[in-house]
């Protein structure tokens, strides 16, 4: 078998899919996507494309090797988004070349599903109570929340109380027994999130979710020790030697790679290996496209410290297109009591409807990410 082409479509609201072709007609999906360089990443594709044309697709973990060090500038966003598209595609040849889905590949199944959460806003709040109401009536157990408008590195006590409010006015909606996670979102420094993390505590969160920023780990390891509430980062962390650091220092209890972003469903299973090995969780970040999802899901299949999973259905950034429009299997994620099943299919799992691919592609989109600025005029982390 060997790999004949590879074609990008980037499509609506804000992804870019990849497909790899076969001589022997198996064909495989990715998505390699940063939010905001999607043109970008088809570029890297592209590139490693020159590589792989005539390769055989079942040679993962050297084509990912060649790929990841071959270049030698190597790790970021940008390579490590492509790379990732690459190993998801290939993943899904191999799975349905064989007819078995990927985690059988990578060892079988350690659970038959997992639990989900949806996200409700918070950063500009008018209705995030009903929001939690809604998610909670839809059947999800726990749902995830921005906690703050923009901070600047000291900021006004306005700003804390506002947030709180938020948080608490989210909790008495929901009840004690729904998980509540806020997300910080790289927007807090060090003087603020000291406080906010311990004016949170009452409130009994699942996580916090960057409360700094990732590469601020001394702060991290400041706060981590502040609070009982389990700490997570790893979204904007693109590789095993990245995440390193951050196991040796103890700053976290949760990490979040994403599988579009730190190099694949390769590379992934290494990171969450290794977390496993420092006791801490995984919960893989995806707030993308069913490919994505799909290929989180045969990671969290076979990773017995995942234990809960992001997805995108409703999510606000898919007002064009949502989760299940470019699947042709509209049941691939089963959602029932706050869990999604694990797909079953070959591969990947996901049927992609590639003439549905092909007409949004026409359209395509330039999703660029907002840009805030503080009321000095100076530029405000999103």
């Amino acid at each position: 078998m060997k790999i004949t082409a590879l074609k990008t479509y980037i499509v609506p609201p804000r992804w870019l899919f990849l497909k790899i072709e076969t001589d022997e007609g198996v064909s495989g999906w990715g998505e390699p996507v940063v939010e905001g360089r999607a043109l970008t990443v088809e570029a890297a594709v592209n590139e490693m494309a020159d590589y792989l044309i005539g390769q055989d697709p079942r040679r993962i973990e050297d084509h990912w090797q060649v790929l990841y060090r071959g270049g030698f500038y190597r790790g970021g966003a940008i390579h490590m988004s492509a790379l990732a598209g690459i190993d998801q595609a290939l993943w899904d040849i191999k799975g349905r070349a064989l007819d078995v889905p990927v985690h059988e590949l990578l060892g079988g199944q350690c659970r038959d599903r997992i639990k989900v959460y949806s996200w409700i806003g918070g950063d500009r709040p008018s209705d995030v109570a009903d929001g939690a109401k809604e998610v909670v009536a839809n059947g999800f157990t726990a749902l995830k929340m921005n906690g703050t408008e923009e901070l600047q590195i000291v900021d006004s006590h306005d700003k804390i109380d506002a947030a709180i409010e938020r948080v608490a006015m989210v909790r008495e909606a929901v009840g004690r027994n729904v998980g509540i996670a806020v997300d910080f979102h790289g927007r807090v420094h060090r003087p603020m999130a000291r406080t906010l993390v311990k004016e949170l505590e009452p409130y009994g969160l699942m996580f916090i979710e960057e409360p700094v920023l990732s590469e601020n780990c001394e702060a991290l390891r400041e706060i981590s020790r502040m609070s009982s509430t389990p700490i997570a980062l790893g979204e904007r962390l693109y590789s095993r030697w990245d995440f390193k650091s951050v196991f040796e220092e103890a700053v976290v209890d949760i990490i979040q790679p994403d599988l579009s972003h730190a190099g694949g469903i390769t590379e992934c299973r290494k990171i969450a290996t290794m977390a496993e090995a420092y006791d801490v969780a995984v919960a893989p970040h995806c707030p993308l496209g069913p490919i994505a999802l799909a290929a989180c899901l045969q990671l969290d299949a076979v990773t017995y410290n995942a234990f809960i999973q992001e997805q995108s259905l409703g999510i606000h950034y898919n007002g064009t297109n949502d989760l299940l429009d470019y699947a042709q299997n509209k049941d691939v994620f089963q959602y029932s009591d706050g869990m999604v099943d694990i797909p079953n299919g070959p591969g990947l799992g996901v049927e992609v409807n590639e003439d549905y691919v092909i007409e949004r592609a026409r359209e395509g989109h330039r999703w660029r990410n907002p840009i805030w600025r503080h009321a000095d005029g100076s530029f405000a982390e999103w």
